[in-house]
């Protein structure tokens, strides 16, 4: 029986096929209720009215506190450690020695030696691996996510973590607080009142609009919760089930579950021993239409992935040598792919006919089906140039959209498909059913997705209706 990751890889024939008949299912976003009101509602307060998105349980907390705190942290991200002090926020994102994306999360710097890591579990694990093994005197807490199936137990984390987000987040958040409260700039970090009790901020946003993050002790996490759905009520606040939470990013723009790039490197040995057999990387799935026997095909770099811009080699950090001799410009690059209305339309009729082969469901807002999703986009002449990573519907927008990196020729308005469905009727994973493929046409567009972007175009499917 495998004991960590690197012997179950050694027991398997193929990476990928593993990886891709995984039985874990799609990422669970746990605990918090569906749907408060319905998922079409709470996505549109999101970019017209107000929305208390609940974060307490699908990502995992990670506490690191010491001397050696920030030296692990620049140590291992591509960010720059410069102007970052107490009370500032960063996107961490690590690399692996060959320059391939681990994950990302967010970093609070609380205090002068501790610093909060939130996010998925492998950016997170690569963190207590490197503070295990590197010698860093530093003191690591895991608060790990909630279950993904709590099957009625009692759950309980160490804090709850709210947003407040949306146009009228800002006229909520002041009512709380019970005056006017300084809009510090993006990622900065502070503090307001809520209920009487004083609750650490940080400065986000959503649709231009200014928002705050906010945590604090779990338990007090029903009266916050009440407090700010009742200041919220005349300015049209509503809360934001798990079905809608996640979808939000396809009109944002971040990609949220590249493949771990861990699986392959004897530089890497050591840290697929650390991983447990039933860990996030052992257990994790790909799906989609991508397929390639070679794992390091779903590798990605910073750049691919819209992180080109962290990258700053004002430090030493793991990874940099092979990021330095990466050109940025002949990088895939992070696009939005907008999918056919006539295409969908054919997704969804399949479903009502009795007699025919379905095409792969696509489940609203969010039809991932998978932890990492890649299904292939290719141009006009057939030739793969990317993958689509992260797909849904806006109701905001009326739109299926998808989040995708692709070829660095590939032009906004141009017109590319993306594959639907796995081949062969589907692998074997709990998620999917059988079914068939279906080229669905697009429109690379911009990220974050631009409904003024769209409607410039003057040539294409968005302006010109179809013939009949």
């Amino acid at each position: 029986m495998a004991d960590n990751l690197e012997q179950v890889l050694q027991g398997t024939g193929n990476i990928v096929e593993m990886l891709r008949n995984s039985q874990l299912g799609a990422y669970v976003y746990p605990v918090v209720a569906p749907e408060f009101s319905n998922w079409r509602s709470e996505q549109w307060a999101w970019q017209h009215s107000a929305v208390l998105f609940d974060q307490s349980h699908h990502m995992v907390n990670l506490y690191i506190r010491g001397k050696d705190a920030l030296k692990l942290l620049t140590d291992t991200m591509i960010n720059s450690p410069k102007g970052w002090t107490v009370n500032k926020a960063k996107q961490y994102v690590p690399t692996t020695p060959y320059g391939h994306v681990i994950g990302d999360g967010i970093i609070f710097w609380e205090e002068e030696e501790s610093f909060t890591y939130v996010g998925r579990a492998p950016a997170s694990n690569w963190l207590r691996y490197q503070a295990e093994t590197g010698g860093y005197d530093c003191e690591i807490e895991l608060d790990d996510r909630s279950p993904m199936r709590p099957m009625g137990k009692p759950v309980s984390r160490k804090e709850w973590r709210f947003q407040i987000q949306g146009p009228k987040a800002w006229d909520v958040i002041e009512k709380l607080h019970g005056g006017p409260l300084e809009k510090l700039k993006f990622f900065n970090m502070s503090t307001m009142n809520i209920a009487g009790k004083t609750v650490r901020t940080l400065r986000h946003g959503m649709s231009g609009a200014p928002g705050l993050e906010i945590w604090g002790p779990y338990e007090e996490q029903e009266e916050i919760r009440a407090a700010i759905l009742e200041a919220g009520k005349e300015f049209g606040l509503i809360p934001c089930g798990s079905r809608a939470y996640p979808s939000n990013t396809l009109e944002s723009g971040w990609i949220p579950s590249p493949l771990p790039a861990i699986y392959t490197g004897e530089k890497l040995k050591g840290f697929r021993e650390w991983l447990g057999a039933n860990s996030y990387e052992a257990t994790g799935s790909i799906g989609g239409s991508f397929v390639s026997d070679d794992i390091e095909d779903y590798y990605l770099n910073p750049w691919e992935l819209g992180y080109g811009n962290f990258v700053k080699f004002d430090h030493d950090f793991i990874g940099r040598e092979a990021l330095e001799a990466l050109d940025p410009a002949k990088q895939r690059k992070k696009v939005t792919l907008a999918w056919h209305p006539e295409d969908m339309a054919k997704i969804m009729a399949s479903m009502f006919d009795p007699d025919g082969e379905a095409y792969k469901f696509f489940d609203v807002p969010l039809a991932n089906y998978a932890s990492s999703n890649y299904d292939a986009v290719r141009d006009a002449s057939g030739k793969t140039i990317g993958y689509s990573m992260f797909t849904g519907f806006s109701y905001n927008e009326k739109q299926a959209l998808s989040l995708a990196t692709v070829d660095p020729e590939t032009q906004i308005g141009d017109e590319v498909t993306v594959l639907w469905g796995e081949e062969n009727g589907g692998t074997r994973k709990s998620t999917v059913e059988p079914h068939k493929q279906l080229a669905v046409r697009a429109i690379v567009s911009p990220v974050p997705y631009s409904r003024v972007a769209r409607e410039s175009y003057q040539e294409g499917w968005r302006t010109v209706k179809a013939d009949a």
